[in-house]
């Protein structure tokens, strides 16, 4: 299969540019001589948000075009900018980009893997999903794909999220704050480790053990979950568990430019440096080899044809 690639010379001016310069040449251009493109994100404190953060200034720093982070719910509402063109970038779970995936959708890469976490109080007596039922859960904020994967999770285990929990949408700052006062049993998130919501709470907080999950999700939902360890004592005083993994991919609507495909996954590649999250612990996938595999999500044609230039 070939993969067109964008003008060569786009992106070597894109590399030359520096600084101020960059910033006014990219700025003057129309979209297609990259013009900045705004990236639907998450929201403040959550992993996608900070990879954002990053990013955009890598792509400052390499004279690609501009990045303008949009705070976000998570993955679905991202997919909603992508699909009525509010954003020309998104980040989402693969879970949710593949349920959601038209031909508008493509991959600049797979950048990192999310932890699905379920947090409860020590001491609560809840110690599987399956003990979450009648109790009040928090499964993530609307718009985002980890209320998606919540509503699965929990179906791996027997139960029905509208039915035998009480669910609760939140965002990650208020679930913490919640669960702390007592208000929620448990809390539903995905985010990298540790995820920064979650790490000062008043309360001392331990994490389920998803490991007999993840074969059930598997099953009923498709391979995009993997099962991945949690290092103890990541949240104060707590065991090490096995939860579900789910990748981070980095999305592009099909009208973007190869050339700004291209740049972008030139960032990717040459500032993966400095594009580790502090929320990182874990598989990091900011390498040739890791980046490409997208799944069922096909790489945007710029970035095919900038990965296969640069690594055949």
């Amino acid at each position: 299969m070939s993969f067109a690639r964008g003008p060569v010379d786009r992106r070597i001016m894109l590399r030359g540019a520096t600084g101020l310069g960059a910033l006014l040449l990219l700025t003057a251009c129309g979209t297609e001589r990259g013009a900045p493109v705004r990236l639907a994100a998450g929201e403040p404190g959550g992993f996608f948000w900070e990879f954002a953060g990053l990013l955009a200034a890598a792509a400052v720093r390499s004279g690609a075009p501009e990045i303008r982070p949009r705070q976000s719910g998570g993955s679905a509402e991202n997919l909603d900018a992508l699909a009525d063109g509010s954003a020309e970038l998104a980040i989402s779970l693969s879970d949710t980009a593949i349920e959601r995936a038209g031909p508008q959708l493509t991959a600049l890469g797979c950048v990192y893997e999310n932890y699905f976490q379920v947090a409860v109080r020590t001491g609560s007596g809840i110690a599987t999903v399956a003990d979450l039922r009648g109790r009040s859960v928090s499964v993530g904020a609307p718009g985002s794909g980890a209320a998606g994967l919540s509503e699965r999770v929990l179906a791996a285990a027997g139960l029905d999220a509208g039915r035998d929990i009480r669910p609760v949408q939140q965002t990650m700052a208020d679930a913490g704050a919640a669960l702390a006062a007592g208000e929620v049993d448990a809390v539903m998130w995905a985010g990298g480790l540790p995820t920064p919501a979650f790490t000062d709470l008043r309360v001392p907080i331990v994490l389920l053990d998803l490991g007999d999950v993840v074969a059930g999700l598997r099953q009923r939902f498709g391979p995009a979950y993997e099962p991945v360890r949690i290092p103890a004592d990541i949240y104060g005083r707590h065991p090490a568990v096995t939860t579900v993994g789910v990748a981070n991919l980095l999305l592009a609507r099909r009208d973007v430019s190869d050339a700004t495909a291209a740049a972008i996954v030139d960032v990717l590649l040459d500032q993966a440096a400095h594009l580790v999250p502090a929320q990182a612990i874990g598989s990091q996938f900011l390498d040739a080899q890791s980046l490409i595999l997208t799944g069922p999500i096909p790489l945007h044609p710029g970035a095919a044809g900038e990965y296969r230039r640069r690594h055949g």
